[in-house]
């Protein structure tokens, strides 16, 4: 049997935690061939988030530095599975699909799989100003760093282990969804994406389209100059080695995925996981 961590930052999400994970379809995957972990990362939650989660059956991993980028770094480095996949805890990525996507992964024969939310259908799930911020940002994404991925953005990816041994991503907040997806170009993994449906998030928005945009293009500027010279820690000669790596085009695998949630996570209730 295949090894899956599921991977999920959570920040206050008392009140959407329980249906996220709820949704994972553990038992659908057991039938695949997978056992399934999941790996909830409480970014010092004041709600308690992070009991609510260890009741439903999740591993919790508690990270006091506030950030996307720090909950990730820690819930990767807790998830054991050779394959992992990540989500938001606010409801809006459809961890219901990861049948669909663990296929997606394999048939293309992608390293990194991620995700595109920026598609006609759902334009209701999002705001205006956030569509558009996500449409800038994946725009300069793919002019700097040379690549065809639509939605740089996305916080839903499934990929090998070993991509996460294998690139160098920093970035402490929000900038990370963007960075280890570039990073994984600039490595020469194989990159491929989707569509798949976004949903209504449940709770408050806590992103500032303005600030997190300024910041977000600023840090896609900061990593293109830091990847043209040495890393730090590393010798020339091993930066001259990384640089012949091919940079991959990204692939899209498929139009937008339509799949029923199975199987809940103990200690929670099912539900379908289709937005309102």
């Amino acid at each position: 049997m295949r090894s899956l961590s599921v991977v999920i930052p959570a920040y206050n999400e008392a009140g959407n935690i329980e249906e996220v994970i709820a949704s994972i379809p553990v038992s659908q995957l057991a039938d695949l061939g997978w056992s399934t972990e999941i790996v909830v990362v409480d970014n010092n939650s004041s709600d308690g988030t992070g009991a609510l989660a260890r009741a439903c059956g999740a591993q919790v991993v508690f990270q006091p530095e506030q950030g996307y980028g720090n909950a990730y770094k820690a819930g990767f480095a807790a998830a054991e599975g050779e394959v992992i996949a990540s989500g938001d805890a606010d409801r809006t990525y459809p961890f219901d699909y990861l049948p669909e996507l663990l296929a997606k992964l394999e048939s293309s024969g992608a390293d990194f799989l991620t995700t595109d939310r920026l598609h006609s259908g759902n334009r209701g799930a999002m705001k205006h100003s956030h569509f558009w911020a996500n449409h800038i940002l994946s725009f300069f994404s793919r002019l700097i760093f040379r690549h065809d991925i639509r939605d740089s953005q996305s916080g839903m990816w499934v990929f090998h282990q070993r991509v996460w041994a294998g690139v160098d991503v920093r970035s402490p907040g929000m900038a990370f969804s963007q960075e280890i997806k570039n990073a994984a170009v600039l490595a020469g993994y194989k990159v491929a994406e989707t569509t798949i449906e976004y949903r209504v998030r449940g709770g408050d928005v806590k992103l500032n389209s303005v600030r997190d945009g300024v910041r977000n293009l600023a840090q896609q500027f900061g990593h293109r100059i830091r990847h043209d010279g040495p890393a730090s820690g590393d010798s020339h000669q091993d930066q001259a080695k990384r640089d012949l790596l091919p940079v991959m085009r990204s692939v899209n695998v498929s139009s937008a995925i339509v799949a029923e949630a199975e199987g809940a996570t103990p200690g929670c209730q099912p539900s379908s996981g289709r937005a309102a």
